[in-house]
């Protein structure tokens, strides 16, 4: 049941949504047993985001070509050789996702990170132009913009 909703749910049970929703409302665990099963497939999604946001190291496995040689023990020579594939567990990192990282904050923090969106033309070159709302980037841009006058005598 994970992921699905009660019409998906309703249609692999051969029976209508509205039966679904009478059977759930007459039976406690039923009802239970359908919410769970949605709260968990959220939390998977939720870990899946929050992972995707912060990068992250995952395990993959991998073919490799291996060669093995067998050596007589009183001579020394090479009686046998031959080539396997085995399956090896190679680490990578995934880096962070800035869609996925803005999906997050702009949810979870849109006080500070909503989307701002300019469409009126008498404002000037902001116009048009989406603008993340967060007084700490702000900062920063302005601290850059400081430097680069510094640095190269201008923006």
């Amino acid at each position: 049941m994970d992921g699905l909703d009660n019409e998906d749910i309703a249609y692999n049970m051969n029976i209508s949504r509205s039966t679904l929703n009478n059977w759930s409302n007459k039976f406690p665990e039923l009802y239970r047993a359908l919410h769970e099963s949605k709260d968990i497939a959220d939390r998977r999604v939720e870990n899946s985001l929050y992972k995707r946001a912060l990068g992250q190291m995952v395990l993959q496995k991998k073919a490799v070509k291996v060669k093995k040689t067998e050596y007589d023990k009183i001579t020394g020579k090479k009686v046998k050789e031959e080539e396997v594939i085995e399956m090896v567990d190679e680490e990578h990192y995934i880096p962070p996702d800035t869609k996925a990282i803005t999906f997050w904050l702009s949810n979870r923090k849109p006080e500070d990170w909503r989307f701002k969106i300019n469409v009126n033309e008498n404002e000037g070159e902001e116009a048009g132009i989406i603008m993340l709302n967060n007084p700490l980037i702000e900062q920063e841009v302005e601290e850059y913009e400081q430097t680069c006058a510094e640095i190269y005598g201008g923006k």
